[in-house]
């Protein structure tokens, strides 16, 4: 095991042209596949018909919007290496207004996290949320409260910490990044091509899709991003004995002061964070709440790690990591911590 560890430590700061053999032979995989897990079926009554044509020349027909329907149910594709060196599978949850396009290739055409991971030797999952992508949605308000939120192509400049948010411009040539910035700048409207609808009242729904995805797949490791981070944390807590570690990547959201931290003593926990988050209100006092978590788990007698990027000297990225021009390079430090923990073979 320290020869793995060692490699895939030395990965974090050795070029690409001379990185392990792993990192660059072909990949033998068994199976590609998916599944859907969770949902219910939901009742609708007394709406109106309409008369609607579905293809063009085609006659119309009545549409009757009353019966049932199959909701809430969640996505996931896995990718299953004919000899993976992991003793888990690893699941990427990705964060809000996004899908599992996240982890798949980076705005600028690099290979994503998704490929990395299968590299070092992981099968690999990589779901859609609740609502999200090929999870897809449902009528609401009738089944989902509420309605969908859309993010504007600048409110991510300054949310995702890129630059200051009076530095998005309509204009690319406009556009004010912060110097040290890893994002790929020139590809941000490529990102922002991957934003989806979201909603801000299904929490419940979501957290209950995860947990029977964990209960169909797991034992597992999780690495979850943003509003993901919730999700994974309140999973880890839902069911300690199916998840055998948690990396969560610049989380939003951390369990409320009636989670009871000693059920997660034994899954060790890793948090990662990216520069300018101290210049960032929002993100400060969110690092504050996940930081108030970590120190409970400590307490409780389980391992509550931090990569501080910038602390190590790894300077400029954004909320983005997995998108940065130096996302193998993180995704090494990760695999590294992986390794350390015992979850290689």
């Amino acid at each position: 095991m320290m020869r793995w560890v060692m490699a895939a430590l030395l990965a974090a700061a050795v070029p690409a042209a001379v990185m392990p053999a792993w990192a660059q032979a072909p990949l033998e995989v068994r199976e590609i596949g998916s599944l859907h897990v969770g949902g219910r079926i939901a009742t609708l009554s007394g709406l109106p018909q309409q008369e609607m044509s579905f293809s063009a020349g085609a006659p119309p027909v009545m549409l009757d919007p009353n019966g049932e329907f199959q909701v809430e149910q969640m996505y996931a594709q896995y990718v299953k290496l004919a000899n993976p060196r992991a003793r888990f599978p690893l699941l990427l949850w990705h964060g809000g207004g996004l899908t599992g396009v996240t982890w798949e290739t980076t705005p600028d055409g690099r290979p994503g996290w998704q490929m990395f991971f299968l590299r070092a030797g992981h099968d690999v999952y990589v779901s859609d949320a609740m609502e999200r992508g090929r999870s897809g949605w449902a009528r609401f308000p009738e089944i989902l409260p509420g309605q969908p939120v859309f993010r504007t192509l600048g409110e991510g400049w300054g949310l995702f910490r890129l630059g200051e948010a009076n530095g998005w411009n309509r204009d690319p040539a406009r556009r004010v990044a912060h110097a040290e910035s890893r994002f790929p700048i020139a590809a941000w409207d490529q990102f922002m091509k991957q934003g989806v609808p979201r909603w801000a009242t299904t929490d419940r729904q979501i957290q209950a899709a995860y947990d029977a995805y964990v209960q169909a797949v797991c034992p597992c490791v999780v690495v979850v991003h943003s509003q993901g981070g919730n999700f994974g944390f309140n999973a880890v807590l839902n069911a300690p004995d199916r998840i055998r570690a948690l990396i969560a990547v610049e989380p939003s959201g951390a369990p409320g002061e009636a989670a009871e931290a000693a059920r997660v003593k034994g899954v060790p926990h890793l948090v990662v964070w990216g520069d300018y988050v101290a210049q960032h209100p929002f993100w400060g006092r969110v690092r504050q709440n996940i930081e108030r978590w970590q120190a409970r788990i400590r307490e409780a007698g389980g391992v509550a790690d931090t990569l501080d990027l910038p602390a190590e000297g790894v300077r400029g990225n954004s909320h983005m990591l997995m998108m940065d021009t130096n996302s193998d390079e993180i995704a090494a430090r990760v695999q590294g911590w992986m390794a350390a923990k015992g979850l290689m073979r």
